[in-house]
């Protein structure tokens, strides 16, 4: 059997190698005479592709004995060659191709059917989870729309036109938590309000006065920029418990998008006379007026610092910027503390206090001493009641300034009107209160008036540079009391005005 000569790529070895194959194997051979060969004993077909000058060369042939050894004719390189040793007759007669299209039956994948086998199965699973998120989500929709409409029916009977707004929050505030009306009520209520008119501008805000069903309301508005102070003073009003005759009445919390920005809203009761700074600009007051002023700051100061213990209890909280200015005055003549934006509460639990890392706020002419030199302990919630205290005894002197002494009274001024300048900084409150040791003066005069000569020995024992030898507001409260009942004939014991009730008794008598 002879061969003609081979193209390249090794065609003379070829050539030699099937001419010296024996009976064995019947292959396909392209470049043999009868276009057939046979390998020697242990041969092989073999069938050969290959990448020359951008076009594939096809090759079938046979392989000897010797060749087979190494299996080296049979490694086929990607995207260049492709080779195919086989061991029955004929059995190279199959063509190759570099990129083949997969056989039937075989078992090789195209790039499109491994795309496809790894995305459908994907797509469905996709499916199936959003049609099952849709499922639950229309369940859940028609679940909070039944519970809304029976939300709402209930509402509508709580809301009825004829209930005024401090019944609606004695009904839904008092029999709950305690902590303030439903947030739906709450928004309710605050996108019903009507403003009327802007009574004043504060740190954080401009209060308005509004109208809900014919009733003046408070509405302090926040810009965004200012949302923590916003937040921060909702979350305290909102504290389980707080609601308190002699602590300003929260009633709502909302926010307004007008298009261009949004106000954030803290609706509050409204009490006409304003802040006791104003008040007291305008008016001046008698020793009764004074003594009711005082024992009802003390009373809500008290319930701010204590502790409720239970299962619906409250926390202590320090108000940490009580100043005229934050004391509201009541159509009765009572005081109610409010602005509580920067005050704290202590979890008795942990022994810890929601303080910021800035210690130094609030009012810098009515800061305590040891806020000031930066003394403060704050490792001790008690260090900051101590400090609300040392505020007191100055709202206290600035009432007790505008009561009448043989028939005088002095004009309103602040704590240390005479000592510093109208702004004062840091420095100058320090050196004055630090320093020099220096306090508000008490007059003389005050010795001939019972009521005044105890506010005046109050004062002083909420002033000690020694935080800790101040007074308690409890123990305020209870001194404040026990000279209401001597000045108030209409109850003789102390403890008739250590209630509710009676205590407002006390003032009605007066306010005839």
């Amino acid at each position: 059997m002879t061969c003609p000569c081979l193209p390249p790529v090794g065609t003379a070895l070829i050539f030699l190698l099937v001419a010296q194959l024996g009976t064995g194997l019947k292959c396909v051979c392209q470049l043999c005479t009868n276009k057939t060969c046979e390998t020697g004993a242990d041969g092989a077909c073999w069938n050969s592709v290959m990448l020359i000058d951008g076009k594939e060369e096809a090759v079938k042939s046979c392989l000897s004995p010797s060749q087979m050894k190494g299996q080296v004719f049979c490694y086929s390189s990607r995207n260049v060659s492709k080779r195919n040793c086989c061991f029955t007759d004929f059995c190279n007669n199959e063509t190759l191709h570099l990129h083949p299209e997969r056989p039937s039956g075989g078992n090789s994948w195209s790039s499109l059917e491994l795309v496809m086998v790894t995305l459908v199965p994907v797509c469905l699973l996709c499916v199936s989870i959003l049609l099952w998120v849709h499922t639950l989500h229309g369940q859940r929709c028609i679940y909070r729309k039944a519970n809304k409409n029976d939300m709402e029916e209930t509402l509508d009977d709580q809301m009825s036109p004829d209930k005024h707004l401090k019944d609606l929050i004695f009904d839904l505030s008092t029999s709950g938590s305690g902590s303030g009306l439903p947030l739906l009520v709450q928004r309710t209520i605050a996108r019903t309000i009507v403003l009327q008119e802007s009574i004043g501008k504060g740190r954080f805000g401009e209060v308005w006065r509004g109208k809900w069903r014919g009733e003046d309301v408070a509405v302090k508005i926040f810009s965004s920029r200012d949302e923590r102070s916003w937040f921060r003073e909702v979350e305290m009003y909102q504290t389980i418990m707080l609601r308190h005759e002699n602590i300003l009445g929260f009633i709502a919390a909302d926010n307004k998008d007008n298009g261009s920005w949004t106000q954030l809203w803290l609706v509050s009761e409204y009490h006409e006379h304003g802040s006791m700074f104003d008040y007291l600009n305008r008016y001046t007051i008698s020793v009764e007026g004074m003594v009711i002023l005082a024992v009802s700051l003390a009373s809500g100061l008290a319930h701010l610092h204590m502790e409720i213990i239970g299962a619906q209890g409250k926390p202590a909280i320090a108000h940490r910027d009580l100043k005229s200015k934050n004391i509201l005055v009541k159509k009765n003549g009572t005081a109610v503390i409010a602005d509580l934006g920067l005050a704290v509460k202590h979890d008795s639990v942990t022994n810890t206090t929601d303080i910021s890392s800035n210690h130094r706020v609030g009012t810098k002419r009515y800061m305590a001493p040891e806020v000031l030199d930066d003394t403060i302990n704050m490792n001790t919630f008690e260090s900051f009641k101590r400090a609300d205290i040392y505020s007191l005894g100055l709202v206290f002197w600035e009432l007790a300034r505008r009561c009448p002494v043989t028939g005088i009274y002095e004009d309103y001024q602040l704590p240390y009107y005479d000592m510093v300048a109208s702004d004062p900084s840091l420095e100058d409150m320090k050196k004055v209160v630090c320093d020099q040791k220096l306090r508000p003066n008490i007059p003389n005069q005050w010795q001939s008036c019972e009521a005044l000569r105890v506010m005046g020995k109050i004062m002083r024992e909420c002033w000690y540079a020694n935080a800790v030898a101040r007074l308690t507001a409890l123990r305020i409260k209870k001194t404040v009391s026990q000279e209401t009942c001597v000045l108030f004939r209409g109850c003789y014991h102390v403890s008739y005005c250590h209630s509710r009730y009676d205590r407002g008794k006390c003032f009605i008598l007066v306010n005839e």
